[in-house]
């Protein structure tokens, strides 16, 4: 068994949380139009959006390298605009033998929960899969308010 983490950022969005919140709950696949420098590729393997059981992959840059992740949702809170993926494939699983990847928003507020085990004592923190996240939610801010 691995060493258990968990990494919280909440970022302020000037378009609102529960404009965050829509955006990963029913339009997640607009991602990739976004910033397609970032994110190549978004497809949906099963189930409905954005509901329990949708299995989704994404490919994506990091530093320069293209990666891949495929999720599962777990748990979709409408009242509390909170979405609990689970990493279930992936290049992030190589160093990591889980990842739970919580977003919640509230008012002008969206916060990002990783929630993770590392392999090994010696595995680093998931810091630059948590800022890519983070840089998502920025990304997809500035362009909500640009629409």
């Amino acid at each position: 068994m691995g060493v258990k983490g968990k990494l919280i950022a909440s970022i302020e969005v000037s378009c609102g949380g529960h404009s965050i919140h829509d955006m990963f709950h029913t339009n997640t696949h607009h991602i990739p139009n976004i910033n397609p420098t970032k994110y190549k590729h978004f497809e949906i393997h099963e189930g409905e959006t954005i509901k329990v059981g949708l299995t989704v992959s994404w490919k994506y840059n990091e530093d320069g390298k293209e990666k891949f992740i495929k999720q599962v949702i777990e748990v979709v809170d409408s009242q509390n605009k909170s979405i609990t993926w689970k990493v279930i494939e992936g290049n992030v699983l190589e160093l990591y033998n889980s990842l739970i990847v919580i977003t919640s928003s509230e008012h002008q507020w969206t916060t990002l929960t990783f929630v993770y085990e590392k392999k090994t004592e010696d595995t680093p923190e998931p810091l630059t899969d948590f800022g890519l996240f983070l840089d998502a939610i920025k990304d997809m801010e500035d362009h909500l308010i640009k629409i």
